[in-house]
């Protein structure tokens, strides 16, 4: 199988694109403060930052605008940012600095519990309330040495002019903890007062809980990115001079000859020179059986060797790689941000000073209503701890990154975050024939020569294509093998673009191609029509073989025929079950079409079209603002692919067309488009559910505190709850399987 990826569209002329790590980053308002640093930047021209990826993608006009300037301008906004990578590179796993610091947590759980002793027991009638002294001797290094990163993030964001979670925490923990320092001194005469300790301590020790959770969580959706990632070997086997060596990956060079042992993963692209044997390309492009492969057969990087010794030719190495690009793109889609991403976006940037007025507010109203400032210090202050942006920064990246994690593990490599969010819409689908419901691998079952002479025709036919890779040049020119034809040599060679081809062979002029072709020409078909027709009805491809050297005249035709995949019609019905109608718009004949369209039950045929009308065919299909999707593999589906709301390629067409498509099928199956559509659809519903409790949580929590019915214990409790459960939500997408499996 050609698993070929296209190589990384074109930036804008003189453009240069980084990816930045970036540390620091705790809730969507600190991620609309990165955007709005770097933009500010002279020369970017687009900057994106991913909380859940903690990286930012930023396009800078030239060479004028160095990185170093881009980290300057992460740094004053109050965050680090790392060197930085070029598209190409292998970027390295994203830092969470909490995935291993587990014991702070410990250590301010073991600080805080004997806080809140008292409260867990007080309902059994004991009183074992802490001396004052000693409740504050367990709360400051939990409030200013454990929960410092909350000081430091939150004047940070001050300085920048801006606010966060971490200044909401501070803001909120130091005023418990304030308030029960005042009480503990103006009271430290008369007994123990009814202190705060206990809430400001066990804020910090859940939010920092929450947040080593959180990281855990985000960990596992780049599972997909470490799995692939791990797929190539640090070493190759590299035969040199007759003589077998090992060697670095890196060391491996273009032509080289590798030699990959059974049960080895190859460690390159390349073509088989030797050998024969059948490899797992699973993790590669989701196929679940081995694949044969023979002398002459492309392999891909990453797959495992099953049973035979291959030497394999070295076509594609380190960036280049299959993999390497794979990689690429699974990245770029979770790097990116989907159109859904801009309300939150707009929501965090005044979501901070929102509900700092809430607080101020709140502590107002019930100081001054009630007179009792300290039940509004404690309404005020869980109103700022519950109101944390966290879970509405990573709502929708969480899902998308799992989304597009699981869909590459099955074969469907999706570009962007748009492609996917999009996908789920799309209500009309229109499918090419030859390559993408059909093998792609026509045979020429017929040839009727005017004058009787089938050997010479085939001859004729096989000169004139001697140049072109056209699956019905190749089909004709093993008919010409088979036959023992002989293919005279052809000059001036030349596409007639969704016609044909012409050349002169010897002194003759000819043309092979379509009736339209031949119908341009004004060749004469009738002393063959009524064959034609026949062929036709069955389904057959025919083309004309024409001379044109004086008045036009005809010499023969060729009938060919091409194999419907065999999973091509549980997808067809597979999409019709998802309500999705299927639209077949091909280059071929009617009957040719209608024959394949009933067969697979597709509920609109557009016959006879050329290359440059198949674009005007998917506008047509928009009509009445249905999302259309378009599915082919070849040069001339590009301008389709381009024109639909979503593009669909083939990997094992060309590059083209995978260059003008949003989402890659790694396996030449048309059932992984209904797959695609799948994992769109659950992706989107994961967005809809995390941005509903997200918001829902703010909407129902905020009031709440403000009216004094939330301790602080428990406000802290539900935003680390928030955060850890939006993630979890976007994880069950990697229980994803498709209907392929």
């Amino acid at each position: 199988m050609n698993t070929t990826i296209a190589a990384d569209p074109p930036l804008v002329p003189d453009s240069i694109a980084w990816t930045l790590p970036i540390e620091g980053m705790t809730c969507a308002s600190c991620v609309s403060r990165v955007e709005k640093a770097l933009r500010k930047v002279p020369g970017v021209l687009t900057a994106e930052v991913n909380l859940a990826t903690e990286k930012a993608q930023v396009t800078v006009a030239d060479c004028q605008t160095p990185v170093e300037s881009l980290i300057a301008a992460v740094e004053k906004a109050g965050f680090l940012a790392h060197a930085a990578t070029e598209p190409g590179a292998q970027t390295a796993e994203p830092a969470h600095p909490h995935d291993n610091t587990w014991w702070p947590i410990a250590v301010a759980a073991v600080l805080s519990f004997p806080l809140v002793l008292p409260m867990l027991v007080m309902p059994w009638g004991l009183d074992w309330s802490l001396p004052g002294w000693i409740q504050m001797a367990l709360a400051t290094p939990v409030q200013f040495w454990l929960g410092a990163r909350f000081y430091r993030a939150g004047w940070a964001a001050l300085r920048a002019g801006s606010g966060n979670m971490d200044l909401l925490v501070a803001l909120g923990t130091s005023a418990g903890y304030g308030l029960s320092v005042y009480l503990l001194f103006k009271h430290a005469d008369h007994g123990t007062p009814h202190l705060y300790f206990e809430a400001s301590a066990v804020v910090i020790t859940l939010v920092m809980l929450g947040k080593w959770l959180e990281a855990r969580a985000k960990r596992q959706t780049t599972a997909a990115i470490r799995a692939l990632n791990a797929l190539r070997p640090e070493t190759a086997r590299v035969r040199r001079g007759g003589q077998d060596q090992e060697v670095p990956i890196k060391q491996v060079r273009l032509g080289d000859l590798v030699v990959v042992r059974p049960g080895e993963r190859l460690p390159v692209d390349g073509v088989v020179v030797e050998g024969a044997s059948e490899v797992d390309e699973s993790l590669v492009t989701g196929e679940s059986l081995p694949v044969a492969k023979h002398v002459g057969d492309k392999v891909t990087g990453g797959a495992v060797n099953a049973e035979g010794l291959l030497v394999v030719k070295t076509s594609a190495i380190g960036a280049e790689s299959t993999l390497a690009r794979i990689v690429r793109m699974v990245e770029s889609a979770q790097a990116k941000k989907a159109p859904i991403q801009r309300l939150v976006d707009q929501v965090s940037a005044v979501f901070v000073p929102v509900v700092i007025a809430i607080g101020l507010v709140t502590l107002l109203a019930w100081g001054l209503g009630t007179g009792n400032w300290e039940n509004a210090i404690l309404n005020a202050v869980a109103v700022l701890v519950i109101a944390c942006p966290c879970a509405l920064g990573l709502a929708t990246p969480t899902a998308i990154m799992a989304g597009t994690g699981v869909a590459a593990r099955h074969g469907i490599l999706i570009k962007d975050a748009q492609a996917l969010e999009i996908a789920h819409k799309v209500r009309v689908i229109g499918f090419d024939k030859t390559g993408t419901l059909t093998e792609g691998k026509p045979q020429l079952v017929q040839a009727e020569a005017v004058d009787g002479d089938r050997t010479a025709l085939i001859g004729l036919g096989a000169s004139i294509q001697s140049g072109s890779e056209h699956p019905l040049a190749r089909a004709v020119q093993n008919a010409a093998q088979q036959a023992g034809a002989t293919a005279a040599a052809a000059s001036q060679l030349r596409a007639i673009a969704g016609r044909g081809m012409a050349a002169k062979v010897g002194e003759r002029d000819l043309r092979l191609g379509s009736t339209r072709l031949m119908e341009e020409l004004q060749v004469d078909l009738s002393i063959l029509a009524a064959q034609a027709d026949a062929l036709r009805a069955q389904g057959r491809t025919v083309s004309w073989l024409a001379d044109v050297t004086g008045p036009p005249a005809l010499l023969g035709l060729f009938a060919f025929g091409d194999t419907i995949k065999a999973s091509a019609k549980a997808a067809i019905a597979q999409l019709q079950q998802q309500g999705i109608r299927t639209v077949l718009v091909t280059g071929d004949n009617r009957g040719s079409a209608e024959l394949v369209g009933r067969q697979l039950g597709i509920d609109e045929i557009r016959a006879d079209v050329l290359p440059e009308d198949k674009a005007r065919i998917v506008g047509e299909l928009r009509a009445g603002n249905a999302t259309v999707a378009m599915v082919g593999d070849g040069i001339n589906d590009a301008p389709a692919l381009a024109a639909a709301d979503v593009g669909i390629a083939m990997s094992t067409g060309t590059d083209v067309a995978m260059h003008a498509a949003g989402i890659t099928l790694m396996r030449g199956d048309p059932a992984l488009v209904s797959d695609a559509i799948d994992i769109s659809r659950k992706t989107y519903a994961k967005i809809r559910q995390n941005l509903f409790w997200a918001f829902v949580y703010n909407a129902v929590g905020v009031p709440l505190a403000a009216f004094g019915l939330l301790n602080p214990m428990i406000a802290g409790a539900a935003m680390a709850l928030s955060s850890v459960s939006v993630v979890t939500n976007a994880l069950t997408l990697r229980r994803w399987k498709g209907h392929t499996r």
